[in-house]
C-alpha cells in the first residue's frame, strides 16, 4: 500500500513537471506572436497618440507586431475591462489612464488598479490654475483672495465634464484651501479646449486643466497660468509657481498614462515587457514625440507606479465623496 502511494505520487509529480515544461518554455520564448495594445479611448486623442507611439517602439524592441485596438465606451470602462479580462500571458497589454481611479467611485464598474499588473507610468501632466490674459488676477493668491471675498457661486470654472478629472482638480484645491468643493461653480464642457475658449470669451473665470492643454493659448498670450498642481515646477513652464509656492496648498494632481497588463502576468514576461517599455521610454523618438505634443514625461516602474496610482485613488475618492460625486 505504501509503495503504491509512493509510485502514484511520483507519477503525479512527473506529469506535473511535464505539463509545466511547455508553459515555462513559452515564457522563455516570449513573445512569439503579435501583441495587442488596447487603448480605452478614441482614435486621435492624447491617450491614443501615446499608445500608438509606444506600440511602434515596443514592436522594434520585442521583434513582433504590436497592434493598437481602440476599445471605447462607458467613460473608459469598456477598454479598461478588456485589458483586465484578457489572458495574463503578455499578449494583451494596454494603456491605463487616471479614470481607473474614478470609475469605481462613480459606481460605473468594480474594477480598480488592483486588477492589473502595472508595468510602468510613462506620462504625467499636472493640473493647473489658468485665467484669461485680460483677467485682473496676476497671482493665484490674488485669485484665491477674491474667491474667498465673494459669495459662493460668484466665480465659475470649466474644462471637463461634470465629475471629470479637472472638476475634481478644482474641488480638491478648494477643499485644501478650507472652502467647500462647490464654492466655485463648475460649468461642464467637452474638454479643456472648450473650457479655455469659453474662458477667453468671458463665459467662465477659471480653467483648472493641465497647463499642457493650455499651452497654445498660453504661448499666444491669451491665457495666464497662475499655478501648477505639482510638487515641483514643470520643466515646460518654469516660471509658473506650484500651488504650494503660491498659496501654501499641498494639493497636487496630474493626469497620467501607464502601460499595464491583466493581473497575473508570469514574472519572466513581466520583466521582459518592463525592460522593453523602459527602453522605449528613454528613446529619442518617444522623448521628442512627447515634447512636440506638449505632453509631460514621467517614468515610474511597476511598484512605484502602483503606489502613485493607489495614492491618487485614495485622494480622488475622498474628494468625490465630499463633493457628492461618488455613488452612494
Amino acid at each position: 500500500m505504501k509503495r503504491r502511494t509512493l509510485v502514484a505520487m511520483a507519477a503525479a509529480l512527473c506529469a506535473s513537471t511535464l505539463m509545466g515544461a511547455p508553459a515555462a518554455m513559452a515564457q522563455e520564448d516570449y513573445p512569439s506572436r503579435p501583441i495587442t495594445m488596447i487603448v480605452p479611448w478614441g482614435a486621435g486623442g492624447g491617450t491614443d497618440a501615446v499608445g500608438r507611439v509606444f506600440a511602434s517602439l515596443l514592436q522594434e524592441e520585442l521583434g513582433v507586431p504590436v497592434n493598437v485596438v481602440n476599445r471605447t465606451g462607458g467613460s473608459g470602462v469598456v477598454g479598461h475591462s478588456a485589458i483586465a479580462n484578457a489572458e495574463p500571458d503578455g499578449y494583451t497589454i494596454g494603456i491605463m489612464t487616471i479614470e481607473i481611479d474614478m470609475m469605481h467611485w462613480q459606481g460605473l464598474t468594480d474594477l480598480t488598479y488592483e486588477d492589473y499588473d502595472i508595468l510602468a507610468l510613462v506620462n504625467a501632466d499636472p493640473g493647473g490654475v489658468m485665467v484669461s490674459a485680460d483677467s485682473e488676477y496676476q497671482t493665484v493668491q490674488d485669485l484665491l483672495d477674491a474667491i474667498k471675498a465673494q459669495p459662493k457661486g460668484t466665480f465659475k470654472a470649466s474644462g471637463t465634464g461634470q465629475g471629470g478629472i479637472w472638476h475634481l482638480g478644482l474641488a480638491g484645491w478648494l477643499l485644501s484651501e478650507g472652502l467647500e468643493p462647490d464654492y466655485v461653480t463648475f460649468v461642464p464642457s467637452q474638454g479643456a479646449a472648450a473650457g479655455i475658449t469659453d474662458m477667453v470669451a468671458g463665459g467662465v473665470d477659471i480653467v483648472p486643466s493641465s497647463l499642457a492643454e493650455g499651452r497654445s493659448m498660453i504661448d499666444a498670450e491669451r491665457v495666464r497660468p497662475l499655478a501648477s498642481m505639482s510638487a515641483e515646477r514643470q520643466e515646460m513652464f518654469p516660471d509658473v509657481p506650484t500651488l504650494k509656492e503660491g498659496t501654501g496648498s499641498d494639493w497636487t494632481l496630474a493626469v497620467w498614462r501607464a502601460v499595464v497588463g491583466p493581473e497575473g502576468l508570469p514574472e519572466p514576461v513581466e520583466k521582459k515587457l518592463t525592460s522593453a517599455i523602459e527602453k522605449a521610454y528613454n528613446s529619442d523618438e518617444y522623448q521628442s514625440f512627447m515634447k512636440e505634443r506638449g505632453f509631460g514625461v514621467r517614468w515610474a516602474p511597476g511598484e512605484e507606479a502602483t503606489q502613485i496610482i493607489a495614492e491618487d485613488d485614495k485622494n480622488l475618492g475622498e474628494v468625490m465623496k465630499k463633493a457628492g460625486l461618488a455613488a452612494q
